[in-house]
């Protein structure tokens, strides 16, 4: 039986985006909040559209709720509605953390830093400096992983089904991003990354040995791409670890304090009902 306490004193944040029932932060931070003995509580939000989400950060203007973290359809909205915004949230245009403070927004993104350590974790030889990288997607996730890796060096080029979009994203970024076709995106490519809602449809005759293959989702764990990764014995990071690299700063930014120690990954994994 939990011995975690709520009081009328509680620090309360959250998630919004739509949907957010499949989200894992909430049971990450209530963990992070329960095995610090921290008196906090967060809580999913599912704004019905962007005036529901404008109502939402006005009641964080308003000291009703600490901070934010935000996932789709409104990471764009969220750094829009900022009165502040760091260099990472301010770099794609798109925020993840909202903290309230005073009645002002401070807008931050930690997705890219989340899919930097998500690598470092599990792919931890890679270099992407003056590297190629293929981002298959132009949406939220891979504008901030795409200005993650824009930061570290790499070449990112953009897969999208979507030309329009991925041109905006590429002008936002500048010129080491370059949206490309399928035909001639992956030769030479050090890492491939799904910011995809959905399993692409690539051809893996065209990925190179040794090519790092990487999953932005985390449900299934081993999704379809992956799986074909390792089916030709290519390396692999999980969309888990991006979710675990990025969760920290956002605890920090949402509590004002710093996660206590505890095996997430452990943690998560056995919430999802996978194997280690």
């Amino acid at each position: 039986m939990s011995t975690h306490r709520i009081t009328g004193a509680a620090m309360v944040a959250g998630i919004a985006g739509n949907p957010v029932a499949h989200s894992l932060s909430p049971v990450i931070h209530n963990a992070w909040l329960a095995a610090g003995d921290i008196d906090g509580a967060y809580v999913p939000f599912a704004p019905a559209d962007a005036a529901g989400f404008e109502a939402l950060v006005a009641a964080g203007r308003a000291g009703l709720i600490m901070g934010l973290n935000v996932t789709a359809p409104f990471k764009e909205q969220a750094f829009a509605l900022a009165d502040e915004a760091t260099a990472a949230a301010r770099l794609t245009s798109s925020a993840n953390i909202l903290q309230f403070e005073a009645g002002r927004v401070l807008a931050d993104s930690s997705d890219g830093m989340g899919l930097m350590l998500g690598l470092k974790e599990q792919a931890p030889t890679l270099n992407v400096s003056g590297r190629p990288v293929v981002m298959l997607g132009a949406g939220g996730a891979a504008r901030a992983g795409s200005g993650a890796l824009v930061e570290a060096g790499a070449e990112v080029r953009i897969i999208n089904r979507s030309p329009e979009r991925a041109q905006v994203l590429a002008a936002d970024l500048g010129g080491a991003v370059q949206v490309m076709s399928a035909s001639e995106a992956f030769d030479g490519a050090a890492l491939v990354i799904n910011a995809l809602s959905v399993p692409p449809q690539i051809d893996f005759n065209r990925i190179a040995p040794g090519t790092v293959m990487m999953d932005m989702t985390y449900k299934p764990l081993a999704t379809p791409f992956l799986t074909a990764a390792r089916e030709r014995g290519l390396p692999t990071v999980d969309g888990l670890a991006m979710l675990i690299g990025q969760a920290a700063p956002s605890f920090q930014a949402l509590y004002r304090r710093p996660p206590p120690p505890l095996d997430l990954r452990a943690l998560l994994l056995s919430h999802l009902g996978e194997t280690p």
